[in-house]
């Protein structure tokens, strides 16, 4: 009886908790009116300010609710395909012994100093992010923090966090952002990049509160292990890596590292300067796979077997990026985004100016849940903000910082993220465990943004 109490009592699995939502969905399209704005043609479409107007809708029917999720696997189709790729390829790396013995080297000249690495890889995650790299590039590096996390006697989650969060540190406070904040800053006619030196200060005190919550945590299952919020199996199976501790670091595997960084490292060259993305991730991944194999002299069918293992380990993840999808799918289909935005939006305009301010960054923490694209957000919000702004009285730079902070910070936790669910997929951490461990850091980053809004506000951030 017990048992079976336990069992009731159980977190519910990511399926059941994103098919809850898809229901949810669904039922909140009967009740709120469908409508649209118009939107610009030229570019990338923003939505055109003062435009919104009820439409005739057909509605959606019971069948839409599963023909969503279809939908959702190949709206992000990019993704799932990215993170079997990477799955496959990083087990074939991972086979070679490299990651592990050269992390584990790395660990060995460190004396086992693992607040020191978290923090310095924290550190170097959050610049590379806080320098423009776009926030998919973080799927690429959650195996090194898996496989340091086990060097450090440690689990999937505190791998996971040392990277990823250190990453959307930088990702939240955008400081040389040229996509999501590009294209903020470029609707609300400020530079590029203008402001720049409140986002650094931002940065720092977000990436400090990160450190300390992350290693609180590597303290605490340091201490005690049964701590962990994974419970008894510190790494699923799912994850990436394994416990040998018995490895030597040779010659073969510094090759087939520097060829692994330099794969990384032209994908970050074509993020920055070629505009690249998720395809190209995930090509430069197939060539790392297989131009790692080849290094490590495996026959092509050791090399295919080992890149299956790897791709099967990530298929429940690559499940949960096409259901979390299917969420934003349906409520586009049922044309009620667009209501929710005009009608939060007008009362807005009615409220003081720092209340204004602080609204703006509230409604934007939860649109998140909605629509959880930086880019995609911008273009539907950033077009009413702007003149929403100027009738609170405050400035276009605020609008933005307030619009930055509210899409950055609940992308940690929120179950439509594709970049979040991959990261997790790639960790092998269920997302409950997960928000379970970072919602308290989400309502300490939420303290930080709110500070900074009324920072904004009282300085009259500039430039415009």
């Amino acid at each position: 009886m017990k048992t079976r109490s336990i069992q009731r009592m159980a977190m519910p699995d990511a399926f059941v908790i994103l098919f809850g939502l898809l229901l949810v969905a669904w039922l909140l399209s009967f009740f709120i009116p469908s409508g649209q704005f118009e939107r610009t043609t030229e570019g990338r479409p923003t939505v055109i300010p003062g435009s919104f107007h009820l439409v005739e809708s057909s509605g959606l029917n019971f069948f839409d609710i599963f023909l969503s999720i279809q939908n959702g696997f190949i709206s992000s189709a990019n993704l799932i395909a990215l993170v079997l790729v990477m799955g496959g390829a990083i087990a074939v790396v991972e086979s070679t012994g490299a990651i592990n013995a050269g992390i584990k080297s790395l660990v060995d000249k460190a004396r086992g100093r693992k607040y020191l690495l978290a923090i310095v890889v924290s550190f170097v995650f959050g610049v590379v992010s806080a320098i423009g790299v776009g926030s998919n590039a973080v799927i690429a590096f959650i195996p090194l923090g898996i496989v340091l996390a086990r060097a450090l006697k440690l689990d999937a989650i505190a791998g996971i966090a040392i990277v990823y969060l250190g990453y959307f540190s930088g990702s939240a406070a955008a400081v040389f952002d040229p996509i999501t904040l590009g294209i903020a800053q470029s609707i609300a006619g400020l530079p590029l990049f203008s402001g720049a030196p409140l986002r650094v200060a931002l940065f720092f005190v977000l990436l400090a509160v990160t450190m300390a919550y992350v290693c609180r945590y590597i303290k605490r299952i340091s201490d005690d292990p049964a701590r962990s919020l994974m419970g008894n199996q510190p790494f699923s199976t799912e994850a990436i890596g394994s416990d040998d501790e018995n490895l030597t670091f040779t010659r073969r595997h510094l090759v087939i590292l520097i060829f692994f960084v330099a794969c990384l490292a032209v994908f970050i060259y074509g993020s920055l300067g070629l505009g690249w993305g998720v395809n190209e991730l995930s090509a430069i991944f197939m060539i790392n796979g297989i131009g790692s194999a080849a290094l490590a002299r495996f026959s092509p069918n050791e090399f295919v077997q080992m890149f299956m293992k790897g791709a099967k380990g990530m298929l429940y993840g690559a499940f949960i990026i096409g259901i979390a999808k299917g969420i934003t799918v349906l409520m586009a289909e049922g044309m009620i985004l667009d209501t929710v935005v005009n009608s939060i939006f007008v009362p807005l305009s009615t409220l003081p100016s720092m209340l204004g301010a602080l609204a703006v960054f509230v409604f934007n923490l939860f649109f998140n849940f909605l629509v959880p694209s930086g880019s995609g957000q911008a273009a539907v919000v950033m077009p009413i903000l702007t003149p929403l702004a100027d009738m609170l009285d405050i400035t276009r730079q605020t609008a933005v910082i307030a619009f930055k902070l509210g899409d950055g910070i609940t992308n940690i936790i929120t179950p439509t993220s594709g970049v979040l669910m991959s990261v997790l997929a790639v960790g092998g951490v269920p997302w409950s465990n997960w928000v379970r461990f970072a919602f308290p850091l989400v309502c300490l980053w939420t303290l930080v943004g709110t500070a900074f809004v009324v920072i904004a506000v009282l300085i009259n951030y500039g430039p415009f």
